[in-house]
């Protein structure tokens, strides 16, 4: 049995042994799949039942549902929306002293501005990697070995790219030599897209979701592509010639989601506080990982070991990493418009 078995093993029998009631004291708004009880199994526990949970598309859809008044009382989100979500109002500061394992949040994926912000909005919980995803039977490993691969010829319409601005422009960052985008200047972010221009027509399409990508990858249609690392295990697991490459010369990226707590909740406060501190508590590490996913509690996670991590696509590299912080909100704005030209042709 492997590491990923085990856990998906223990996952699988605490999530058959939760309660199927919803607490009606807490809702949280959410992806798909993270209503999982092994995320967070100590709230469970300590009330009998988990949250209540509404579900979401995507964070803007989140974001406009809110907008237009819907009440939740905390929503998961990702890094590159957080500046958004602040900026516009519509949540309130979480208090740290209020969870204990703050101190134990990766100190990476909190980044310069969460740990000097005089108010947190923006709690870590969960994170994945972003890198070459190949096909070993027809890719070399040496073609996979810098990021220009996906400007390669030889794979003219067999390469797949995310349809999601943060992780494109994280590539796109990357593969021009910048390794922070949270203070990318002017000249940094033409050249990003300039790279990403280059490559739109050595594309055979934009990947939406893992399972679509995962499809493109077992069928061969697609060679080569910049891919989450929940994807490779378990197709690796089936017998698919699929290799991850997180040690390019340029680097590879982080992305990372956490929760916020919403300034118009109805719910109880000290269950967002009880919720939160059930996603980052150690008992939440094996379930988060058996679905792919990293904890950000830095703490639990170097109990699993190197060795389990790196199955699933997380372990340590000697390569750049560009961590996908939260980022000036007009920044972010401005990738979003240029992505949608560049995916137009222009």
């Amino acid at each position: 049995m492997t590491m990923r078995t085990f856990l998906a093993c223990s996952a699988a029998t605490l999530i058959g042994s939760a309660a199927l009631a919803a607490d009606p004291e807490l809702l949280v708004l959410d992806y798909s799949g993270f209503e999982n009880p092994a995320f967070h199994s100590k709230y469970i526990e300590a009330h009998g039942q988990a949250p209540s949970f509404s579900f979401f598309g995507d964070e803007e859809e989140a974001f406009q549902k809110l907008r237009s008044g819907f009440k939740a009382d905390v929503s998961h989100l990702c890094a590159g929306s957080v500046t958004k979500w602040v900026e516009s109002g519509i949540l309130a500061p979480w208090d740290t002293s209020r969870i204990p394992a703050w101190a134990d949040v990766n100190a990476e994926l909190k980044g310069k501005a969460l740990v000097d912000a005089s108010e947190v909005f923006f709690v870590p919980t969960d994170f994945g990697s972003t890198g070459i995803a190949y096909n070993t039977d027809q890719v070399p490993a040496e073609a996979v070995a810098s990021l220009q691969v996906f400007l390669n010829p030889d794979y003219a319409g067999r390469v797949a790219l995310p349809d999601n601005v943060d992780d494109i422009y994280a590539l796109a960052y990357l593969a021009t030599g910048t390794t922070d985008w949270t203070e990318a200047t002017d000249a940094q972010f033409a050249a990003a897209s300039a790279w990403l221009r280059e490559v739109h027509p050595n594309l055979r399409t934009y990947w939406v979701d893992p399972a679509e990508l995962a499809q493109l990858l077992a069928t061969g249609e697609v060679l080569i592509a910049w891919a989450w690392n929940e994807t490779v295990p378990t197709m690796a697991e089936q017998g698919f010639p699929i290799g991850y490459q997180r040690e390019a010369v340029e680097g590879s990226s982080l992305w990372m989601c956490g929760y916020a707590k919403l300034k118009d909740g109805q719910g109880s406060v000290d269950k967002a506080y009880d919720f939160i501190n059930a996603l980052l508590d150690p008992s939440s590490t094996e379930g988060l990982l058996a679905a792919g996913f990293g904890h950000s509690n830095a703490a639990s996670m170097a109990e699993i070991g190197d060795e389990a991590l790196t199955e699933v696509g997380l372990g340590p590299i000697s390569a750049p990493v560009l961590t996908q912080l939260p980022m000036p909100g007009q920044l972010r704005e401005r990738q979003s418009a240029e992505f949608e030209k560049i995916k137009a042709g222009f």
